[in-house]
């Protein structure tokens, strides 16, 4: 596997443990909060797992709004991406994952190859940005509904990824 770097943003908890998990099932990549991210991380990886919680009408975690404008400032041409996201598809069923499509759509702006697509059966909800063409663009969690499955999923689309990374 080339270099790789998971950087995340969490509020409460369950993105660091999802990011925690991610690494763990990648042989122990590095992990970094996007608070302590800097563009040289962009730009120092072959490969980027970039993950948030979603909030309040379906926004980035806090953390990552200073740091989201580095995209514009980088060419991640010849890096592979891979996106997660976290939320509650119950609570907030207009609104599930978003901030995962946040992630995308500034790493696809940015060249980068953006892999882990994953299948929207067995989850709930009304609507997401996160949802092209009929799929997630990448890992959705939810662990506040469903955190009994938060494991299995993270083995699936890391055995997915894998080759790719």
């Amino acid at each position: 596997m080339k270099k790789t770097v998971i950087i995340y943003g969490s509020t409460t908890g369950n993105a660091a443990q999802a990011a925690e998990t991610i690494s763990a099932k990648l042989g122990g990549v590095e992990v970094k909060e996007v608070s302590a991210a800097s563009k040289d991380d962009l730009l120092g990886f072959d490969n980027l797992i970039l993950g948030s919680s979603t909030w309040g009408d379906g926004e980035l975690q806090d953390d990552w709004f200073g740091f989201l404008p580095a995209f514009k400032d980088v060419d991640l041409s010849g890096k592979t991406v891979a996106v997660f996201g976290v939320g509650d598809q119950f609570s907030y069923s207009d609104t599930y994952v978003n901030a995962m499509a946040e992630l995308y759509n500034a790493a696809k702006n940015a060249g980068a190859k953006i892999i882990g697509e994953t299948s929207t059966e067995g989850y709930s909800f009304n609507a997401s940005t996160a949802v092209q063409n009929g799929k997630f663009v990448g890992l959705a969690l939810d662990y506040d509904n469903q955190a009994e499955l938060s494991e299995d999923r993270i083995a699936a689309w890391t055995t997915q990824i894998t080759p790719e990374l």
